[in-house]
C-alpha cells in the first residue's frame, strides 16, 4: 500500500499485512506520518516539556458525591 505522510508528502510504501495499512484502509480519517516527522516531533515535545513550555490542557475533574 502506497502512503503519502501528511506533514512532509513524502511516499512510502507499506506492507498489506502491516496492522497500520489495515487502519488506513478501513478508516480513512486516520492519516499517516512517516517515522522521520514522528521522530522530529518527538524530540521537540521532549525540549519544550525540558524548558516548562508545555501544558497539558485537562478537563476538570468531576467530584461524585456518592
Amino acid at each position: 500500500m502506497r502512503v503519502k505522510c501528511i506533514l512532509c508528502d513524502k511516499i512510502e510504501t507499506l506492507p498489506d499485512d502491516n496492522p497500520e495499512a489495515k487502519k488506513l484502509r478501513n478508516r480513512p480519517i486516520h492519516t499517516y506520518m512517516c517515522l522521520d516527522c514522528q521522530n522530529r516531533i518527538a524530540e521537540k515535545t521532549v525540549e519544550r516539556k525540558k524548558d516548562g513550555n508545555f501544558r497539558i490542557y485537562r478537563g476538570r475533574l468531576m467530584q461524585e458525591d456518592f
